[in-house]
């Protein structure tokens, strides 16, 4: 019997329990649509955080305080960034554009009966180009505001919408911790950065925070929470990180391992990348145990196959069918099973996915290879489990198999 007579007696076999059928590739179709709806997922948030590291700004660095991975939880605290860093990295640093200094601090914010918690930042006119922010309207800090601790702050558009609506907020006075603040501009919307919503925001001079808000002083001087800067250019980035490192080495007198980290976005990306890699192949290989179960299932109908056609297939050895050719025929219909669910899976999978991009920021999408891989590992997965029933209806004894229908 040729192979194209096989799949047709397959297709009506099959076609004879269309339930059974259904239900048997339930598995393989739970299973492969996860797997495709998990990677394009993954893929989809790597492709996020690489667009939200680009918006941040060009050719930048970030200085934070503390070694990379070190744990907070002693009883000395490391020394920390202090302002007079940032101002020594500006002066001192050839490789380096611009500099801003940054203290984060969650507050209340109140106006009139409206009372929202926020993140309040405390920052330099530089902030606009490094971190590639704009003003809608009014104005940002100026050099004027830092050197007197001016009490104004310039509101994110979703602040300034929770707190106004659609009221005008320029000129209008805010409390933060009780302290009164002149707003004087609103930035463009910026979106979300991993997570943390950019526009949910209040910046006021870094000074005026430090000194009126949160008191936060060391004996090095004004802390900050990190510093962000820019390099001339994307080839000076390497120097820029070197110099740097170098100088708060001297500022700092380490002669050992460095109390502050200097990385680049790309550095930052990376890791970003390879944990949400990680996240990816783990609930990629979580999702695959679906297509083991749906096996199994496989394998168990099939195995219920053979013990009812027993008779059959007694009859088609009598008639002259090789154990090859009873093999082949179990083989094809165990593939045909998972392939057919590898397809509607993929089928699903790729809907959900196409839910995912149109209702939340993830772009996910799935490489056509990746597609091709599962299904081919669909049909894979039927071919191993349908080993086991085909050998067992291939050894048959035509004699006893007709004996015992």
């Amino acid at each position: 019997m040729d192979i194209l007579d096989s799949l047709k007696m397959a297709g009506t076999t099959l076609a004879a329990n269309r339930l059974r059928s259904a239900l048997t590739i339930l598995g393989i179709v739970i299973g492969n649509a996860s797997v495709i709806g998990m990677v394009g997922v993954g893929q989809g948030a790597q492709r996020l955080a690489a667009e939200q590291f680009e918006s941040l700004g060009p050719n930048l660095l970030f200085v934070s305080p503390g070694q990379p991975g070190q744990r907070r939880a002693t009883l000395t605290a490391p020394k920390t960034l202090v302002l007079e860093d940032a101002k020594a990295i500006a002066t001192q640093v050839p490789a380096i554009k611009e500099v801003s200094p940054q203290i984060q601090n969650q507050q209340q914010v109140t106006y009139g009966s409206k009372n929202i918690s926020t993140l309040v930042i405390g920052t330099n006119p530089e902030f606009l180009t490094v971190r590639s922010f704009d003003v809608e309207r009014g104005r940002f800090i100026n050099e004027q505001d830092l050197k007197r601790n001016n009490r104004i702050a310039i509101l994110g558009p979703e602040v300034a919408n929770k707190l106004f609506g659609i009221r005008e907020p320029i000129g209008q006075q805010i409390r933060i911790k009780n302290i009164s603040f002149e707003v004087v501009g609103v930035t463009k919307p910026k979106g979300s950065f991993l997570g943390s919503n950019q526009d949910d925001a209040v910046f006021v001079p870094i000074t005026t925070l430090a000194n009126r808000i949160i008191g936060r002083t060391s004996v090095y001087g004004l802390q900050v929470t990190f510093i962000s800067v820019t390099a001339q250019n994307p080839a000076s980035m390497s120097a820029a990180q070197f110099q740097i490192r170098n100088l708060l080495r001297l500022r700092h007198k380490i002669t050992g391992e460095d109390d502050f980290t200097v990385r680049t976005q790309e550095e930052i990306l990376t890791i970003v990348n390879t944990i949400t890699g990680a996240l990816t192949i783990m609930l990629g290989a979580i999702a695959a145990i679906s297509l083991v179960v749906g096996g199994i299932g496989v394998m168990n109908i099939m195995l219920v196959s053979v013990t009812e056609r027993t008779q059959e297939i007694g009859l088609r050895k009598a008639l002259g069918a090789t154990q090859q050719d009873i093999l082949i025929q179990f083989l094809i219909e165990a593939v045909i099973l998972a392939t057919a669910g590898g397809l509607v899976g993929t089928a699903i999978g790729m809907g959900g996915i196409s839910l995912v991009s149109s209702f939340t920021p993830l772009k996910a999408s799935v490489a056509p290879m990746s597609i091709f891989l599962a299904i081919g590992v669909s049909s894979g997965i039927g071919l191993f489990f349908g080993v086991v029933p085909a050998q067992r209806a291939a050894r048959l004894d035509p004699i006893v198999a007709l004996r015992s229908a």
